[in-house]
């Protein structure tokens, strides 16, 4: 009975804290601006030369933005949103030599794919061509 009871009060605490970290990340998460924005994405190719495209969008998503640019990202869907594997027209094929893009805020890598990366007008993203180490 006593061990039944631990158990019972372990998964209780368990859930509080697990609901109360999920409202403490709806409550801080990035919220998107709504409207007109000028984003700039700045592409590292392989070679490491770099190319710029200025953005003008009302999207909200950083995925929604680069999508309406013909041709600048395509992947595959994945349970976490679009993985990205092509830039500008540069494969990355993490199966066949471990290449991927690494995306990047002003220089900081983002821990949130293109589906989850919330716009805002002035952002400055890039994606860097990133071969096995």
């Amino acid at each position: 009975m006593k061990k039944t009871t631990k158990i019972i009060i372990a998964v209780a605490v368990l859930l509080v804290l697990v609901v109360g970290a999920l409202l403490i990340y709806n409550a801080n998460k990035p919220a998107a601006q709504e409207g007109s924005k000028n984003i700039v994405l700045e592409v590292v190719h392989k070679d490491g030369s770099s190319k710029e495209f200025p953005i003008r969008t009302d999207a909200e998503s950083l995925r929604e933005a680069l999508e309406q640019e013909e041709g600048l990202i395509s992947g595959s869907e994945s349970e976490y949103g679009l993985m990205v594997d092509t830039v500008d027209g540069e494969q990355a094929d993490w199966n066949i030599d471990q290449a991927w893009w690494c995306l990047t805020k002003d220089g900081v890598m983002l821990d949130t794919g293109v589906d989850s990366t919330m716009i805002a007008d002035g952002d400055h993203y890039e994606f860097t061509f990133t071969p096995a180490a």
